[in-house]
């Protein structure tokens, strides 16, 4: 009886190396976003819990989305790849719409469809991976090739560069370049292929980030962020003060002092630094097991999967969060430049929260399937 226990156990409940992890991490981030938030959600909406009830009614909405994403059979996700990849596009080129979008740091980033506001290049990730995984397992016999295994999918991440970088977000297009190339790299395409893009990739690198006066001012100041602390060092300089202040055991939830108002987006793209500040290395390393955890159980499902498509799906979801949460703490660190990027699970931010989610519900969908296949 106990051995048939797990092919009938719903992947939501048997992939618990996964669910635990991401559980937890999406508490400490309701709790970390309560802290970072307070000072500024009592200031603009005269509500200190503002931030943190949002973040609650993410993660309610997310955990729903994670239960629907594990309980749906990813080989069905076949049949819809083209649907998905097609619709994703379509919500980047919305996006660019006036009536549409939203505004918010200059950047137009932001859908407003039905009075829900969300961020398309977050799916869009997830669409990718979607699409890489169909294409690269069905062209397997033929990897090989430039113009079957490499030239279509690498311009497929052509497009949806072209439209993020008018949004304008360099970040996301770096984070979807990874994921695409690794995904490449594992489904055997050639090396020679894959690096065959540099002499068309360089000039337009340069042109995007040293044509670019605050992409320069960003990679200026990662070399030397010192040189110019209460300006264009702002960020990284606060950042480091407040994950060195957290010494060991930290400072406390609640007292950390770069949220007040020193360091930008505290609840964001810098949660990292505050958990640093206020729960201290112990903290900080309590996070990146949990993450561990989570990567290398991706990783063996990957490796465990019972065909090319869910290796290379579960392959990509898992370099989705890998990639994320090194780049974010990366430049929470100051080891990266800048780049505005959030934690997976951690911070605020809704969008982010409900495709990381169900990135994770597929992958317990994958890894279930593998186990019944047994």
């Amino acid at each position: 009886m106990n051995n048939k226990l797990p092919r009938t156990m719903h992947p939501f409940f048997s992939e618990k190396t996964i669910l635990f992890p991401v559980l937890l991490l999406s508490c400490i981030g309701i709790v970390m976003v309560y802290s970072a938030s307070s000072s500024i959600s009592m200031d603009d909406h005269n509500n200190l819990f503002y931030y943190m009830q949002k973040q609650a009614l993410f993660f309610c909405i997310s955990l729903c989305v994670m239960f629907v994403t594990a309980s749906f059979p990813y080989r069905l996700y076949k049949s819809f790849a083209y649907i998905i990849l097609m619709t994703s596009i379509g919500l980047l080129i919305a996006v660019l719409f006036p009536a549409l979008n939203t505004k918010a740091g200059g950047a137009c980033r932001w859908l407003s469809l039905g009075g829900i506001t969300f961020q398309p290049a977050e799916f869009a990730k997830l669409a990718m991976i979607l699409f890489m995984g169909y294409s690269l397992a069905k062209k397997q016999k033929m990897i090989d090739q430039f113009s079957i295994g490499f030239f279509p999918h690498a311009l497929i991440f052509g497009i949806f560069a072209g439209l993020i970088i008018i949004q304008p977000d360099f970040g996301t297009i770096v984070v979807m370049g990874l994921i695409c190339w690794g995904m490449m790299f594992i489904a055997g395409v050639k090396i020679f292929h894959l690096l065959s893009p540099l002499p068309l990739v360089i000039p337009i690198v340069y042109f995007l980030v040293f044509k670019v006066e605050y992409r320069l001012l960003r990679i200026l100041t990662f070399m030397n962020p010192w040189d110019d602390p209460y300006n264009t060092g702002y960020q990284i300089t606060n950042s480091l003060k407040a994950i060195g202040s957290g010494g060991l055991f930290g400072k406390g939830i609640g007292l950390g002092m770069q949220k007040m108002h020193y360091l930008p987006e505290p609840h964001t793209d810098f949660i990292f630094s505050i958990i640093g500040e206020e729960l201290g290395l112990l903290g900080v390393l309590a996070i990146f097991t949990l993450y561990t955890v989570i990567l290398v159980t991706g990783c063996k499902i990957a490796r465990q999967a019972d065909n090319m498509f869910g290796t290379l799906l579960a392959a990509g979801l898992t370099l989705y969060i890998g990639v994320q949460v090194i780049i974010n703490t990366g430049v929470a660190l100051g080891v990266l430049p800048t780049k505005g990027l959030t934690l997976p699970f951690i911070s605020y931010g809704g969008t982010s929260l409900v495709a990381s989610m169900a990135a994770m519900g597929i992958l317990m969908n994958i890894g279930a399937s593998s186990k019944n296949e047994k």
